[in-house]
């Protein structure tokens, strides 16, 4: 029921995501099941193919996460967290108040023992047709070296497992290669990385760099990572309100991603854009079945235990 066009955007990305998905995946509809019914009654789906769980209360955008969420314990948000921490969901996926999803996180499923902050990260596309990583990317504003530090574990992770990529290489942004550049954080950071064995750190990277292969993961602060984002959105936008068409910058567009996860936490829960489309929300649901498949949280939790 969250987002910008809910249910209808929800519902089409449901319907879209059955088609590909293996008969085997169930996806369960929390919300107004009356409304979701009638919609996949005019659209000629079979409601069957589907399980639902009816909310009777809606966590506007506006609201306040922490106060929402006891104020409305059968928002489907809250439901959501409820049925994820019992374990009766293999993953959460909203495309509601961003908020309340990180609040949901921290507070319901809860995090990983040994992680002190969560985090969200997105796909970069690499010119090479590969892709990276880059965390945080809103969460955490603000972090400390030893945070930032525990950012390129959960990335390399990601990478590893749910990217595919081996042995992935871990860069911390900066406005210089050379150890001494950047702020006290990013020195300090450098300091704790440049002889791990947790992770492949090759350096510093620059913001040039965030779409060659010098590293697979780059690990920055939210504030940076979120300007970085919004920056990389709209190299798409521009070039469609311009009319041109470009292979490589098309793979900008976020539908194709669909959401980010919210790594360090106990579960796989995406967040999607509110304004997402119904590409968006089906690829949401294939990402977040590639995630639980690879027991990504389970494996966060060993290497933090």
């Amino acid at each position: 029921m969250g987002g910008d066009h809910a249910p209808n955007n929800e519902l089409e990305g449901a319907i879209l995501a059955l088609e590909v998905l293996p008969p085997t995946v169930k996806i369960v509809l929390i919300g107004d099941c009356d409304a979701a019914k009638a919609f996949l009654t005019e659209k000629k789906i079979d409601s069957n193919k589907f399980e639902f769980v009816h909310t009777t209360e809606v966590i506007d955008m506006g609201e306040h996460p922490t106060k929402a969420l006891s104020q409305k314990p059968n928002s489907s948000i809250a439901i959501g967290f409820k049925m994820l921490k019992e374990q009766k969901l293999n993953a959460f996926c909203s495309a509601g108040n961003t908020g309340a999803m990180l609040v949901g996180s921290m507070f319901s499923i809860k995090t990983v023992p040994g992680v002190i902050r969560p985090c969200i990260a997105t796909v970069l596309p690499k010119l090479s047709g590969g892709y990276g990583l880059i965390l945080d990317v809103g969460t955490n504003a603000d972090c400390k070296p030893d945070v930032l530090y525990q950012f390129a574990i959960l990335g390399s992770l990601y990478s590893e497992f749910v990217l595919k990529i081996e042995n992935p290489k871990v860069g911390l942004l900066n406005l210089g290669e050379e150890p001494e550049k950047g702020n006290l954080v990013a020195q300090a950071t450098h300091g704790l990385m440049k002889d791990t064995k947790d992770f492949n750190f090759v350096g510093n990277v620059e913001g040039r760099d965030l779409f060659n292969d010098k590293a697979d993961v780059i690990v920055c602060e939210g504030f940076v990572g979120n300007i970085v984002l919004k920056m990389a959105e709209s190299f798409y936008r521009m070039i469609m309100k311009r009319g041109r068409s470009d292979e490589y910058f098309d793979r900008f567009n976020y539908e194709i991603y669909g959401a980010t996860p919210i790594l360090g936490v106990n579960g796989t829960v995406m967040i999607a854009h509110g304004i997402s489309s119904p590409t968006a929300f089906k690829n949401m649901l294939l990402r977040a079945k590639e995630i639980a498949e690879a027991s990504l949280p389970e494996k966060i939790n060993k290497v933090f235990n």
